[in-house]
Protein backbone atom coordinates (compact mmCIF):
# COMPACT_ATOMS: atom_id res chain seq x y z
CA UNK A 1 0.00 0.00 0.00
CA UNK A 2 2.81 2.47 0.92
CA UNK A 3 5.05 1.16 -2.48
CA UNK A 4 1.27 1.94 -4.35
CA UNK A 5 1.16 5.34 -2.94
CA UNK A 6 4.31 6.11 -3.64
CA UNK A 7 4.23 6.00 -7.48
CA UNK A 8 1.27 7.34 -7.26
CA UNK A 9 3.02 10.73 -5.68
CA UNK A 10 5.54 10.41 -8.30
CA UNK A 11 3.31 10.43 -11.49
CA UNK A 12 1.88 13.44 -9.81
CA UNK A 13 5.39 15.13 -9.43
CA UNK A 14 6.14 14.31 -13.27
CA UNK A 15 6.38 17.40 -15.72
CA UNK A 16 3.49 17.59 -18.05
CA UNK A 17 5.02 16.52 -21.05
CA UNK A 18 6.35 13.24 -19.63
CA UNK A 19 3.11 11.85 -18.66
CA UNK A 20 2.25 12.45 -22.40
CA UNK A 21 1.62 9.37 -24.30
CA UNK A 22 4.16 9.28 -27.84
CA UNK A 23 2.33 10.78 -30.45
CA UNK A 24 -0.14 12.38 -28.55
CA UNK A 25 -0.69 16.06 -29.67
CA UNK A 26 -0.14 18.38 -26.64
CA UNK A 27 -3.33 19.08 -24.74
CA UNK A 28 -5.14 22.92 -25.62
CA UNK A 29 -6.15 24.98 -22.19
CA UNK A 30 -10.01 26.34 -22.48
CA UNK A 31 -7.98 29.70 -22.30
CA UNK A 32 -5.99 28.67 -25.28
CA UNK A 33 -9.21 27.24 -27.46
CA UNK A 34 -11.31 31.06 -26.37
CA UNK A 35 -8.46 33.23 -27.54
CA UNK A 36 -8.38 30.94 -31.18
CA UNK A 37 -9.93 32.93 -33.88
CA UNK A 38 -12.53 30.98 -35.68
CA UNK A 39 -12.34 30.43 -39.62
CA UNK A 40 -13.87 33.22 -40.92
CA UNK A 41 -16.52 32.24 -43.80
CA UNK A 42 -17.37 34.18 -46.78
CA UNK A 43 -20.62 35.98 -46.41
CA UNK A 44 -21.71 34.34 -49.85
CA UNK A 45 -20.42 30.71 -50.88
CA UNK A 46 -21.04 28.49 -54.46
CA UNK A 47 -22.82 25.78 -54.24
CA UNK A 48 -22.30 24.39 -57.76
CA UNK A 49 -22.23 21.22 -60.45
CA UNK A 50 -21.33 20.12 -63.75
CA UNK A 51 -23.37 17.69 -66.02
CA UNK A 52 -20.70 15.46 -66.57
CA UNK A 53 -17.09 14.86 -64.89
CA UNK A 54 -15.58 12.25 -67.24
CA UNK A 55 -15.64 12.49 -71.28
CA UNK A 56 -15.08 9.90 -73.36
CA UNK A 57 -13.36 10.59 -76.80
CA UNK A 58 -14.08 7.68 -79.39
CA UNK A 59 -13.56 7.31 -82.92
CA UNK A 60 -16.74 9.87 -84.23
CA UNK A 61 -16.12 12.41 -81.32
CA UNK A 62 -17.32 15.35 -82.39
CA UNK A 63 -16.66 17.81 -79.23
CA UNK A 64 -19.09 17.94 -76.30
CA UNK A 65 -21.15 20.22 -74.29
CA UNK A 66 -20.40 21.12 -70.63
CA UNK A 67 -22.97 22.34 -68.52
CA UNK A 68 -21.76 24.06 -65.07
CA UNK A 69 -24.53 25.48 -63.14
CA UNK A 70 -25.07 26.33 -59.42
CA UNK A 71 -26.41 29.01 -56.66
CA UNK A 72 -25.09 31.51 -54.22
CA UNK A 73 -25.57 30.82 -50.83
CA UNK A 74 -26.07 33.41 -48.66
CA UNK A 75 -27.72 33.91 -44.55
CA UNK A 76 -27.85 38.02 -45.37
CA UNK A 77 -29.99 39.80 -47.63
CA UNK A 78 -28.53 39.99 -51.18
CA UNK A 79 -25.83 43.09 -51.33
CA UNK A 80 -26.11 46.55 -53.61
CA UNK A 81 -23.32 45.78 -55.57
CA UNK A 82 -23.90 43.30 -58.31
CA UNK A 83 -22.99 39.91 -58.65
CA UNK A 84 -20.71 37.96 -61.69
CA UNK A 85 -19.66 35.14 -61.72
CA UNK A 86 -16.34 33.62 -64.23
CA UNK A 87 -16.41 30.24 -65.09
CA UNK A 88 -12.46 28.58 -66.25
CA UNK A 89 -12.37 25.53 -68.07
CA UNK A 90 -8.64 24.76 -67.94
CA UNK A 91 -6.63 21.49 -69.83
CA UNK A 92 -3.78 19.61 -68.81
CA UNK A 93 -0.87 21.80 -68.87
CA UNK A 94 2.52 21.40 -71.79
CA UNK A 95 5.25 22.64 -72.46
CA UNK A 96 5.66 25.17 -75.93
CA UNK A 97 7.94 26.51 -77.84
CA UNK A 98 7.38 30.10 -79.82
CA UNK A 99 9.69 30.50 -82.43
CA UNK A 100 9.93 34.29 -84.87
CA UNK A 101 10.80 33.99 -88.10
CA UNK A 102 11.98 36.48 -90.95
CA UNK A 103 12.53 36.50 -94.05
CA UNK A 104 16.08 37.14 -95.32
CA UNK A 105 17.92 36.58 -98.65
CA UNK A 106 14.61 35.12 -99.04
CA UNK A 107 14.97 32.09 -97.06
CA UNK A 108 12.24 32.04 -93.76
CA UNK A 109 14.94 31.77 -90.71
CA UNK A 110 14.41 31.69 -86.70
CA UNK A 111 15.08 34.80 -85.10
CA UNK A 112 14.13 34.09 -81.90
CA UNK A 113 11.95 31.63 -79.67
CA UNK A 114 10.57 31.59 -76.13
CA UNK A 115 9.64 28.52 -74.36
CA UNK A 116 6.65 28.38 -72.03
CA UNK A 117 6.92 26.38 -69.10
CA UNK A 118 3.28 25.25 -68.79
CA UNK A 119 0.30 26.24 -71.27
CA UNK A 120 -3.06 24.86 -70.74
CA UNK A 121 -3.78 22.94 -74.29
CA UNK A 122 -7.16 23.88 -73.63
CA UNK A 123 -8.77 27.29 -72.02
CA UNK A 124 -12.06 28.91 -71.80
CA UNK A 125 -13.44 31.59 -69.72
CA UNK A 126 -16.87 32.34 -69.35
CA UNK A 127 -18.29 35.28 -67.82
CA UNK A 128 -21.44 37.09 -66.74
CA UNK A 129 -19.92 40.65 -68.17
CA UNK A 130 -16.84 41.36 -70.34
CA UNK A 131 -14.00 40.32 -67.60
CA UNK A 132 -12.50 43.89 -68.02
CA UNK A 133 -15.48 45.24 -66.11
CA UNK A 134 -15.20 42.49 -63.40
CA UNK A 135 -12.38 41.41 -62.25
CA UNK A 136 -9.34 44.23 -60.75
CA UNK A 137 -5.77 43.61 -62.34
CA UNK A 138 -4.65 42.52 -58.92
CA UNK A 139 -7.19 40.02 -58.23
CA UNK A 140 -6.68 38.49 -62.09
CA UNK A 141 -2.51 38.35 -61.14
CA UNK A 142 -3.84 36.46 -57.59
CA UNK A 143 -6.30 34.01 -58.56
CA UNK A 144 -4.78 33.63 -62.79
CA UNK A 145 -7.93 33.91 -64.60
CA UNK A 146 -7.86 35.95 -67.52
CA UNK A 147 -5.99 33.80 -70.95
CA UNK A 148 -2.82 35.35 -70.70
CA UNK A 149 -2.13 34.97 -66.81
CA UNK A 150 -3.28 31.10 -67.78
CA UNK A 151 0.24 30.24 -68.68
CA UNK A 152 2.69 29.64 -66.10
CA UNK A 153 6.42 30.86 -65.94
CA UNK A 154 8.67 30.53 -68.95
CA UNK A 155 11.17 27.35 -68.97
CA UNK A 156 14.73 28.10 -69.22
CA UNK A 157 16.50 31.28 -70.07
CA UNK A 158 14.60 34.21 -72.04
CA UNK A 159 16.49 34.71 -75.06
CA UNK A 160 14.26 37.81 -76.22
CA UNK A 161 13.70 41.58 -74.67
CA UNK A 162 9.92 41.59 -74.89
CA UNK A 163 8.03 38.16 -74.36
CA UNK A 164 4.44 39.58 -74.77
CA UNK A 165 4.70 39.40 -78.87
CA UNK A 166 5.37 35.21 -78.64
CA UNK A 167 2.42 34.55 -76.20
CA UNK A 168 0.19 36.73 -77.63
CA UNK A 169 1.13 35.04 -80.92
CA UNK A 170 0.60 31.46 -79.06
CA UNK A 171 -3.05 32.76 -77.75
CA UNK A 172 -3.82 33.47 -81.55
CA UNK A 173 -3.20 30.52 -82.78
CA UNK A 174 -4.59 28.31 -80.17
CA UNK A 175 -8.04 30.62 -80.96
CA UNK A 176 -7.92 30.04 -84.54
CA UNK A 177 -7.69 26.47 -83.43
CA UNK A 178 -10.60 26.96 -81.48
CA UNK A 179 -8.30 25.99 -77.92
CA UNK A 180 -8.45 29.25 -76.37
CA UNK A 181 -11.88 31.67 -76.04
CA UNK A 182 -13.38 34.17 -73.82
CA UNK A 183 -16.44 34.10 -73.82
CA UNK A 184 -18.01 37.51 -72.58
CA UNK A 185 -21.35 37.09 -71.15
CA UNK A 186 -22.01 33.52 -71.51
CA UNK A 187 -22.82 32.64 -68.04
CA UNK A 188 -26.30 33.81 -67.40
CA UNK A 189 -27.38 34.72 -63.67
CA UNK A 190 -30.84 35.01 -62.42
CA UNK A 191 -32.18 36.79 -59.44
CA UNK A 192 -28.13 37.57 -58.01
CA UNK A 193 -28.11 33.90 -57.19
CA UNK A 194 -28.93 31.37 -59.83
CA UNK A 195 -25.99 30.67 -62.89
CA UNK A 196 -26.00 28.40 -65.81
CA UNK A 197 -22.78 28.25 -68.26
CA UNK A 198 -22.47 26.06 -71.38
CA UNK A 199 -19.06 25.60 -72.44
CA UNK A 200 -18.41 24.19 -75.65
CA UNK A 201 -15.55 21.14 -75.71
CA UNK A 202 -13.94 21.32 -79.23
CA UNK A 203 -13.29 17.62 -80.62
CA UNK A 204 -9.53 18.11 -80.72
CA UNK A 205 -9.14 17.90 -76.94
CA UNK A 206 -6.37 16.13 -75.65
CA UNK A 207 -6.32 12.89 -73.09
CA UNK A 208 -5.89 13.89 -69.39
CA UNK A 209 -6.83 15.83 -66.21
CA UNK A 210 -9.08 18.71 -66.94
CA UNK A 211 -10.42 21.31 -64.22
CA UNK A 212 -13.47 24.00 -63.90
CA UNK A 213 -13.28 26.83 -61.65
CA UNK A 214 -16.25 28.98 -60.73
CA UNK A 215 -15.21 32.52 -59.04
CA UNK A 216 -17.94 34.29 -57.34
CA UNK A 217 -17.30 38.92 -57.55
CA UNK A 218 -18.61 41.56 -56.26
CA UNK A 219 -17.20 45.15 -56.55
CA UNK A 220 -14.23 43.49 -58.89
CA UNK A 221 -13.29 41.07 -55.97
CA UNK A 222 -13.63 37.57 -55.58
CA UNK A 223 -15.42 36.34 -52.43
CA UNK A 224 -15.62 32.65 -53.06
CA UNK A 225 -14.25 29.82 -55.70
CA UNK A 226 -15.25 26.19 -56.62
CA UNK A 227 -13.42 23.79 -58.50
CA UNK A 228 -14.27 20.33 -60.02
CA UNK A 229 -12.37 17.87 -61.68
CA UNK A 230 -13.10 16.68 -65.01
CA UNK A 231 -11.77 13.25 -66.96
CA UNK A 232 -11.38 13.33 -70.54
CA UNK A 233 -9.53 9.98 -71.99
CA UNK A 234 -9.73 7.87 -74.93
CA UNK A 235 -11.81 4.95 -75.40
CA UNK A 236 -12.19 1.72 -77.75
CA UNK A 237 -10.30 2.11 -80.44
CA UNK A 238 -9.29 5.43 -80.41
CA UNK A 239 -7.53 4.44 -76.83
CA UNK A 240 -5.85 1.63 -77.97
CA UNK A 241 -3.91 3.22 -81.24
CA UNK A 242 -2.68 6.31 -78.41
CA UNK A 243 -1.66 3.47 -76.30
CA UNK A 244 0.16 1.23 -78.85
CA UNK A 245 1.78 4.80 -80.66
CA UNK A 246 3.22 5.28 -77.08
CA UNK A 247 4.41 1.97 -75.43
CA UNK A 248 5.13 0.49 -79.21
CA UNK A 249 5.63 2.83 -81.39
CA UNK A 250 8.10 0.33 -83.77
CA UNK A 251 4.83 -1.54 -83.93
CA UNK A 252 2.80 1.20 -84.12
CA UNK A 253 4.78 2.19 -87.48
CA UNK A 254 4.54 -0.75 -89.28
CA UNK A 255 1.02 -1.51 -88.85
CA UNK A 256 0.81 2.15 -90.16
CA UNK A 257 2.61 0.87 -93.32
CA UNK A 258 0.76 -2.08 -93.96
CA UNK A 259 -1.93 -0.10 -93.65
CA UNK A 260 -0.99 2.43 -96.49
CA UNK A 261 0.21 0.36 -98.56
CA UNK A 262 -3.22 -1.93 -98.77
CA UNK A 263 -4.95 1.26 -99.23
CA UNK A 264 -2.49 2.09 -101.93
CA UNK A 265 -2.58 -1.37 -103.49
CA UNK A 266 -6.47 -1.05 -103.51
CA UNK A 267 -6.78 2.09 -104.61
CA UNK A 268 -4.97 0.74 -107.72
CA UNK A 269 -6.48 -2.47 -108.24
CA UNK A 270 -9.80 -0.11 -108.08
CA UNK A 271 -8.70 2.06 -111.03
CA UNK A 272 -7.03 -1.24 -113.15
CA UNK A 273 -11.16 -2.75 -113.00
CA UNK A 274 -12.39 0.83 -113.76
CA UNK A 275 -10.22 1.26 -117.30
CA UNK A 276 -10.83 -2.01 -118.27
CA UNK A 277 -14.51 -2.03 -118.03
Amino acid sequence: MILRAALILLALSLPAHAQQAPGTPPAVSPVQAATTPPAVKPPEQIVAGISRDEIDITTNFDGSELIIYGASKRETPIPADQLDVVVAVAGPSESVTVRHKERRLGIWVNTGRLSVGAAPSFYVVASTRPLHLILTPEQDQRYRISVPLAMRSFAGPVEVEDTVPYTEALIRLREGEGLYRLDDGAVRLAEQTLFRADVRLPANLMEGAYSARIFLLRDGKVIDTFHAPIKVRKVGLERWLYRLALENPFVYGIMSLAIAMAAGWAASEAFRQLRRS
